[in-house]
């Protein structure tokens, strides 16, 4: 397990869990971070990501992505 900071772009990984606390995970959730979904980076700069989780894409800074284990 790693988290989502360290993917390479274009990868499709398997989200194996979503850490921090309720409300952060509450958020990741709703914009569908979940367990056992696929997130693909598209793009990363300066740890901040713009990722593909499904069918849209979603930009969130390198804490959120440290919070999400792939």
């Amino acid at each position: 397990m790693m988290p989502l900071t360290m993917a390479k772009a274009g990868e499709a990984n398997v989200i194996k869990k979503v850490g921090g606390k309720e409300e952060t995970r509450r958020f990741l959730e709703n914009l569908g971070f979940v367990i056992g979904g696929l997130v693909t980076v598209v793009s990363e700069i300066d740890g901040n990501m713009i990722v593909n989780v499904k069918e849209s894409r979603v930009a969130i800074n390198k804490d959120m992505a440290n919070k999400i284990m792939i």
